[in-house]
């Protein structure tokens, strides 16, 4: 072998470790962050579809007892688990108009508010979000009130006779959407109000410039631009809306009046902590988790067919 050849197997075989130290560089950055997914989310998500096969009451001394598919097919039978599930797509349908229809018109509306006006308004439609969620029950509690809340003592005044907001099972789901969507008004409209100013305003003026009306330019260049958000914010309302009620159920209505309230998320709660079938509740859990997991599935599939982006 020549002293070229035997110069060049040296050069490679010392510059082999460099090229296996670039590989797992990247690697080794996202070793922590990937350890603690892997051990507080998917380490417990493995553990919890293993116990849904079991019957437990989580007591120290008693032992789990395999039950195979019990757990699932009690859950798909059981009354309050489909009034639960009833009342997550209810809570979801009465969420999307208050987090996502309403912020969005608030947003094109005072689009063309300007200095300490647009400030006020920002501050005070996102003083709701920032309020802790047990301290906003609270305080809508004693508004609700039907012996002296200032809102049934208002509708008194009106003519119109006080309403068991929180005791109705008619009207108490509708008061915990308003609640909860309520909270979220803000968040959302600050989004909205975030994603209008980036729109290129050389697409405005050339549509003014062509005499396009003000309704024209926010059908035909607003909203279509406007469209990545509107999806983004429409799944989270679908994936999280009931998770976001719980709260709110737990503070002031319990689930009740006659389960009328209630959610797959309360429900998951009542299993494991009420009742203590920590079986039950895991197997509801895993439900949970699929079926929201196929709905994120279709979500991301059409976001990214009728998402409009300016490129």
């Amino acid at each position: 072998m020549t002293d070229a050849a035997l110069s060049a197997s040296s050069i490679s075989a010392r510059s082999l470790p460099r090229v296996r130290l670039r590989v797992a560089e990247p690697w080794l950055y996202l070793a922590p962050a990937l350890a603690v997914l892997v051990i507080w989310t998917y380490v417990p998500l493995l553990q919890a579809f293993e116990l849904s096969f079991y019957q437990w009451n989580m007591l120290p001394r008693s032992q789990p007892r395999y039950v195979g598919l019990d757990n699932y097919i009690n859950l798909l039978t059981l009354p309050d688990m489909q009034q639960a599930a009833i009342n997550t797509v209810l809570y979801t349908i009465g969420l999307l108009p208050l987090s996502v229809g309403l912020p969005l018109v608030v947003a094109l509306l005072t689009a063309r508010l300007r200095g300490p006006l647009r400030n006020l308004y920002r501050a005070l439609i996102f003083v709701p979000m920032i309020v802790a969620p047990i301290v906003a029950a609270i305080v809508w509690r004693w508004l609700l009130n039907e012996d002296h809340g200032l809102v049934n003592a208002w509708l008194d005044g009106m003519g119109i006779g006080t309403v068991g907001f929180l005791r109705d099972p008619d009207v108490a789901l509708w008061t915990l959407v308003w609640i909860t969507g309520w909270k979220l008004l803000g968040f959302s409209t600050l989004l909205f109000a975030a994603a209008d100013s980036a729109i290129n305003p050389s697409y405005i003026e050339a549509a003014r410039m062509d005499g396009a009306s003000p309704w024209q330019i926010v059908r035909d260049i607003r909203l279509p631009l406007l469209s990545p958000t509107i999806l983004l914010l429409t799944m989270m309302t679908i994936l999280f809306g009931a998770q976001w009620s719980f709260v709110y159920i737990n503070a002031l209505t319990g689930g009740g009046p006659l389960r009328s309230t209630s959610n797959v998320y309360f429900v998951m709660w009542e299993y494991g902590f009420k009742t203590m079938a920590a079986g039950w509740s895991t197997a509801a859990g895993v439900l949970v988790f699929a079926v929201f997991g196929l709905i994120a599935i279709a979500c991301l599939a059409l976001m990214k067919r009728l998402a409009v982006y300016d490129e």
